[in-house]
């Protein structure tokens, strides 16, 4: 089925069965990178068409580990090589208009090489930001990102499920 379907907002009853039965719900890793208790975020919507911070990382390529796609993730948005830790977050989001579902699955992460550059060009075009944040400004509002649960993952402990929430951007 083409993807672009899954997307679309205008459907009959009928088509709008038949696309959510047709769309796979996406599958995404995502990283929680700390550095001296600061949390990389990246934005992901060139020309700053939203101020929506989220964790790098994106979405799996089948055949191919959730740890290997999330270091290659993590490399084309930072520059970064990472090793992948334990799972801290499984997500789901999704848009009722589109039928689009997502599940992010977050691990903790620790950078092994590389350092933020400002001048690094996400391959893809994708990423245009990148910044480390503190638990005060996602605490306080002064950002805003998503999943709703991020900052408790990343600064917490165990394992997390954020049920549903509506597609922002």
């Amino acid at each position: 089925m083409d993807n672009r379907r899954c997307h679309r907002n205008h459907h009959t009853m009928s088509q709008t069965a038949a696309t959510f039965r047709a769309c796979p719900t996406r599958l995404a890793v995502r990283a929680l990178l700390m550095h001296d208790d600061r949390l990389l975020l990246v934005n992901a919507y060139p020309g700053g068409r939203s101020d929506l911070w989220c964790a790098p990382g994106g979405g799996v390529v089948p055949g191919t580990s959730l740890p290997a796609n999330l270091i290659r993730e993590v490399h084309e948005e930072t520059g970064l090589t990472i090793a992948v830790g334990p799972p801290a977050l499984i997500n789901e989001f999704h848009d009722p208009a589109t039928g689009f579902h997502q599940v992010d699955l977050f691990f903790r992460c620790t950078i092994t090489a590389g350092a933020l550059d400002p001048a690094w060009q996400d391959p893809e075009g994708v990423v245009t930001d990148r910044r480390l944040f503190s638990h005060a400004d996602l605490g306080l509002g002064r950002i805003r990102f998503k999943p709703d649960s991020l900052a408790q993952a990343a600064w917490g402990e165990g394992l997390l499920y954020d049920p549903l929430e509506r597609l922002v951007r």
